[in-house]
């Protein structure tokens, strides 16, 4: 319970902490089934968490890796990532643009910030449209 005060866990997450913390892997198992009866445990909603939080400053790409190395499944990473709305995703990406790219423009201004967005998982053809949108006036 300590762990899940300090801040939410997936359940592959806990599962991994309290196996390295020596526990008898009946005794996690049993730890985890009640902890998910009981509701503190949740993968959707702390995939869905995960993705409101991520999308300030990451791309669906990078936030489904980080989905996968925590535990979170396929399935239930995607419907999390479904209810990542592109608008949301590109106006992101566009801050990111005029923060990293202050003083550049046009297609220096993609050469310089574009692979900056694209290692934190924006899509090729979002960084693209976020960096036209930056590059104009107003």
């Amino acid at each position: 319970m300590r762990l899940l005060a300090v801040r939410p866990h997936s359940t592959a997450e806990l599962r991994r902490k309290l196996a390295r913390r020596g526990f008898a892997a009946d005794d996690v198992q049993a730890t985890l089934t009640r902890l998910l009866e009981r509701g503190y445990l949740d993968d959707a909603a702390y995939s869905r968490a995960l993705v409101r939080r991520r999308a300030e400053s990451r791309g669906a790409r990078a936030i489904g890796a980080e989905l996968f190395a925590k535990g979170i499944g396929r399935e239930v990473a995607g419907a999390a990532l479904a209810g990542l709305d592109r608008l949301v995703e590109l106006e992101a990406a566009e801050r990111l643009v005029r923060r990293l790219g202050r003083g550049l423009a046009g297609n220096e201004l993609l050469q310089s910030v574009g692979p900056k967005l694209l290692r934190r998982g924006f899509a090729p053809h979002l960084v693209r449209e976020a960096c036209r949108r930056a590059d104009r006036p107003g």
